[in-house]
């Protein structure tokens, strides 16, 4: 199964989409989901609209979308879900750094980024082995 590489960013007044391995996905919006959605809708009318001979190698077969966000898009995308406090918690990076990531204030070294990263798919995987 091929694998369609979105990314998810953040600008001076919006946040953009587009795919690293695949012309012609691209999205905007006043917020990462809004972005996300609009590069999703775009894919979809790209396969919709095009010859199956037509569209890029990648399309023509079964594919999959996976994310890739800068921290500012990601702490946003996810603040409902995940407030500072709990990132803190996960992450060991106090709140009021975690304000600055997600508005853009300051941008985290690799090391920080990394921390964020594993705290999360972390998580993931403790949720992923939860059973009701």
């Amino acid at each position: 199964m091929e694998k369609i590489i979105i990314n998810i960013g953040a600008s001076s007044n919006h946040f953009g989409a587009f795919s690293e391995n695949c012309e012609g996905i691209y999205g905007s919006g006043d917020t990462p989901e809004e972005a996300k959605q609009n590069a999703l809708d775009g894919l979809r009318l790209l396969v919709k609209t095009r010859a199956k001979d037509d569209l890029p190698k990648i399309l023509r077969g079964e594919y999959e979308v996976e994310y890739h966000f800068d921290t500012q898009s990601l702490l946003q995308y996810y603040a409902g879900i995940l407030n500072k406090a709990t990132l803190e918690r996960l992450t060991g990076i106090n709140q009021k750094l975690l304000h600055h990531y997600a508005s853009g204030i300051k941008t985290p070294r690799m090391a920080q980024r990394k921390k964020i990263e594993t705290a999360l798919h972390g998580l993931g995987r403790e949720l992923l082995a939860v059973n009701l």
